[in-house]
């Protein structure tokens, strides 16, 4: 019998290490806390249609990076997102010259991972809590106390707090992922029945609580949905706010959207408000991935990396690499 490998995360790190694993010929278990996969990645179902409350977009530049994203694309899982950008700068705002292509999941964000997860063991609702090693083999304890295993190899694929506790059988890779600074963001949805009086559909915000704003509509194959926008906070903002009540941040990030729109803003007929704690990493690294190749554990996710999409991508490949070259 072949002993799986646990791969505990499915957002887009957690499902390229699984992927390029699978390929190999490994079979690999998947567990996620979420309902769901895709982590920052995922989509909120809500009456105003599908919102992308996480990342917003991602770009491509990487050239086996670039290969995926177009067999994204070729499946129907991504789309180019073409959007009127701005920036809004001392109250003025103007046009972007930015011309990088930008990507979307179609018709959600979380399509992407939705299709990686396909042929792939997965064990949603499922919060592993301890990683247990005995004398050959991986243990996993979930919060429930339930023991799930065994397993020949773990990779961990979770945010840098989450995965410290994870890697405390390997104090080095321990020690490395609590030192990871993730900043935090607050994200609020707002529909409006009526759509708004502008050519906007994306603008990064200087000098204000919101650091960036999206036409969540515009993207595509988001045409049955109402006028909707995605407002991100600025990491500080978040950070001071942390503990503020949902319906004060809409109040206020409403407010901050309302002041730099430069048009009139009816009352939305759709609020929505989620907290992601560890938004992005506060400083890139360079560590690929981290790796105890004796022990059999790695880490990987955009912390090890740039905090972009491309970086969870590409330090999930990193981790299957060194797991597969240790088996050889």
């Amino acid at each position: 019998m072949t002993v799986p490998i646990a791969i505990i995360g499915t957002g887009i790190a957690g499902l390229s290490a699984a992927h390029a694993l699978h390929k190999a010929g490994h079979a690999v278990h998947l567990f996620d806390k979420s309902r769901g996969s895709g982590g920052r990645m995922s989509s909120t179902r809500s009456e105003a249609g599908a919102l992308d409350l996480g990342a917003q977009y991602f770009t491509a530049r990487d050239r086996r990076f670039v290969d995926e994203v177009q067999h994204w694309q070729a499946k129907g899982w991504a789309s180019e997102w073409e959007p009127h950008l701005y920036n809004h700068k001392n109250g003025q705002l103007t046009p972007s010259p930015d011309e990088q292509i930008r990507w979307v999941g179609s018709p959600r964000m979380s399509a992407i991972t939705r299709g990686l997860l396909e042929h792939l063991t997965v064990t949603f609702t499922c919060r592993i809590t301890d990683l247990i090693r005995g004398e050959k083999h991986w243990h996993l304890q979930d919060a429930d106390g339930k023991d799930h295993g065994p397993f020949s190899h773990v990779i961990v694929a979770t945010p840098a707090p989450q995965a410290t506790a994870l890697l405390a059988s390997a104090p080095k890779l321990a020690s490395a992922a609590a030192g990871v600074k993730m900043d935090p963001t607050w994200a609020v949805a707002l529909a409006f029945e009526t759509a708004l009086d502008t050519k906007m559909d994306g603008c990064f915000v200087q000098d204000s609580p919101l650091d960036w704003l999206a036409r969540n509509s515009s993207k595509p194959l988001r045409d049955n949905q109402p006028d909707t926008w995605v407002l991100h906070a600025t990491s500080a903002w978040s950070r001071q706010n942390l503990d503020l009540s949902k319906e004060a941040v809409i109040e206020q990030l409403h407010g901050a959207f309302a002041e730099l729109m430069h048009v009139a803003i009816p009352a939305p007929i759709f609020t929505q408000a989620h907290r992601w704690l560890y938004a992005r990493p506060a400083a890139a690294h360079e560590w690929g991935a981290l790796a105890d190749a004796d022990l059999g554990l790695y880490a990987c996710g955009d912390w090890c990396l740039s905090g972009r999409v491309e970086g969870a991508w590409l330090s999930g490949q990193e981790a299957a690499r060194r797991l597969l070259e240790h088996l050889e």
